[in-house]
């Protein structure tokens, strides 16, 4: 098979067949598009799934917190209980019978994600179920008690300030006399 401007030639009998090929590749999503896109899709199954299945346009905050609960099955990451003689432990020397939870980034990560994609699939950014504050509430409560658990308490990034920026008249130089 040999391919000649936009037209598959199909050899093998005897007489060629011409084809137009009008299937063109397209563009490769970047790895946050593909898994963004992987995200969505998820949790649209999650929400068919539901007994009664419940349409993307009718999802709330609720919702989003019973899928967030959902995906703990699959987490990876130890978090201790209280109770736990490994509580507070940055590095507990064995094992233990608490649960696997998902990890608060990849959980605030697949928020951010998902609330991209609700308006990227017709949302409206007042309606977004993923921006809701009761979301935000309960990641901040995942943080915290994850960060207890490990004995590393959470502590927000400072933004750095840039130096040269807001010095647009270059005052901080020292001046060239002649």
């Amino acid at each position: 098979m040999s391919f000649n401007k936009g037209k598959e030639i199909i050899e093998g009998s005897s007489r060629s067949v011409t084809a137009v090929v009008g299937v063109e590749n397209p563009p490769r999503l970047s790895r946050y598009e593909s898994q963004k896109r992987r995200d969505w899709i998820t949790f649209g199954q999650y929400l068919r799934n539901r007994r009664p299945p419940v349409a993307i346009s009718q999802c709330n905050a609720n919702h989003v917190l019973d899928f967030l609960g959902y995906l703990d099955q699959f987490g990876k990451t130890k978090v201790h209980l209280q109770g736990c003689m490994f509580f507070g432990q940055p590095e507990p020397p064995g094992p233990c019978a608490c649960s696997l939870r998902q990890a608060w980034g990849s959980l605030d990560a697949l928020i951010g994600r998902l609330r991209a994609a609700y308006e990227e699939n017709g949302g409206s950014p007042e309606t977004n179920p993923f921006a809701n504050g009761a979301i935000r509430i309960y990641l901040r409560e995942v943080r915290d008690s994850q960060a207890k658990a490990r004995g590393i308490p959470y502590k927000k990034k400072k933004k750095k300030k840039n130096p040269l920026k807001g010095n647009e008249d270059n005052s901080s130089f020292p001046t060239q006399q002649t």
